[in-house]
C-alpha cells in the first residue's frame, strides 16, 4: 500500500506491529448508516455504544434496529421462533445508547462516525473527542465523499485515524471500504481492516481520495445517465431498463439516483466541482440542480425523477 511507504521508510514494517483487536465500539450518529452499523456489531459480539442528540432520536433507532433484527431472526431461525428471540435479545444486550458522547467513549477502541455530511460539523466533533477519548482509541469515518486526513486534521491522533465506508443497508451490504491517508499507521489501517472482516464484511483498501472507489465510480456514472437524459438521447425509463437488462444492475442510474437521494448527490458533485472545476465529470446538471432547489430528493421525499406512494 503506497500511503504506508513512509512509515516502511522508518523501519516500520507490518510484520513488527500487532492491530489492536476492537470490542468496544462508540458510534456517533443513530441515522439509517449509524444504527446499521451497530445493528451490524453488536451482532458479532462487539460492545457497541449508539450516540446521539436525543432520546427520541436513539427511540427511533433502537426501534429500526429491532425491525431489522426481527426480519433476520425469521429467516435465520424459520423453524426455531424461540431461538429466534434468544437471538434479538443477546444482540440488544450488546447495544447501549447515550446523548453524552463523552461518556460514552471514555473506555472504547473505536470512534466511528455517522454524522451529517459536513467537514466543519465532523472536524468539530472529533477535535473535541480527540482530548477525551483514551490514547489507544482509533478514529474513524462513515463519510461517503469528504477526504478522511481533512476530517482528522482536527486532531492529534493522525495515526489512529482512518475510513470505514459502509453502505447503506448496512446489515445486507457486504463491502466495507477501508481508508488510510498518508499518515494512518499499519497497526492502525490493519485493525480496521481485522474489525471489517470480524463484522463479516469484505473490506477493500482505498487511498483518500474523493468518493474512494465506489463513489468516485458510481456518482459521475449517474451524472453522466442525468446529462444524456438533459441531451435528449434517451428517457429516463429507457435508460434504467437499458442498464438493467444490458449490463446486469439491480437498479438502473435514475432509480438509483432517487434511492440515494438527489440532494446527497448533488451535495458530493457540488464538493468535487469545487476541488477540480476544469473536471467534465464534475459538470453540473440543471435538471440535477432544479429538482433539488424544488425540494424533490427522491424516495425520502416521495418524488425525484419518479414519484412514489
Amino acid at each position: 500500500m503506497a500511503f504506508f511507504t513512509h512509515q516502511i521508510r522508518r523501519g516500520f514494517s507490518s510484520s513488527a506491529v500487532r492491530s489492536l483487536v476492537i470490542k468496544h465500539v462508540t458510534i456517533i450518529g443513530g441515522g439509517q448508516m449509524g444504527a446499521g452499523i451497530a445493528q451490524v456489531a453488536a451482532s458479532t459480539g462487539h460492545t457497541v455504544a449508539l450516540v446521539d442528540t436525543s432520546d427520541d432520536i436513539l427511540k427511533k433507532s433502537i426501534k429500526a434496529i429491532e425491525g431489522s433484527l426481527k426480519r433476520v431472526a425469521k429467516k435465520k431461525f424459520a423453524d426455531k421462533p424461540e431461538a429466534g428471540e434468544e437471538f434479538i435479545q443477546k444482540v440488544l444486550s450488546n447495544l447501549t445508547t447515550s446523548t453524552d458522547d463523552t461518556a460514552a467513549i471514555q473506555h472504547t477502541d473505536l470512534v466511528l462516525e455517522a454524522i451529517v455530511e459536513n467537514l466543519k460539523i465532523k472536524q468539530d466533533l472529533f477535535g473535541r473527542l480527540d482530548k477525551l477519548a483514551p490514547a489507544h482509541t482509533i478514529f474513524a469515518s462513515n463519510t461517503s465523499s469528504l477526504r478522511i486526513s481533512e476530517i482528522a486534521s482536527s486532531t492529534n491522533r493522525l495515526d489512529r485515524f482512518g475510513g470505514l465506508h459502509f453502505f447503506n443497508p448496512v446489515p445486507m451490504m457486504k463491502l466495507v471500504e477501508v481508508v488510510g491517508t498518508s499518515s494512518t499507521s499499519q497497526e492502525t489501517f490493519d485493525s480496521l481492516l481485522n474489525f471489517g472482516k470480524v463484522l463479516g464484511k469484505t473490506p477493500v483498501s482505498c487511498k483518500d481520495t474523493p468518493g474512494f472507489i465506489v463513489n468516485r465510480l458510481l456518482v459521475p456514472y449517474n451524472m453522466e445517465a442525468i446529462r444524456l437524459h438533459e441531451r435528449g438521447h434517451g428517457s429516463k425509463e429507457d435508460i434504467d431498463i437499458a442498464m438493467k437488462l444490458g449490463a446486469g444492475y439491480p437498479m438502473g442510474p435514475f432509480e438509483l439516483a432517487d434511492y440515494v437521494g438527489l440532494d446527497v448527490i448533488k451535495f458530493i458533485m457540488d464538493g468535487w466541482n469545487a476541488l477540480e472545476p476544469d473536471n467534465p465529470l464534475f459538470a453540473q446538471s440543471e435538471l440535477l440542480n432544479k429538482l433539488v432547489a424544488e425540494g424533490k430528493y427522491g424516495r425520502k421525499t416521495g418524488e425525484g425523477f419518479y414519484k412514489y406512494k
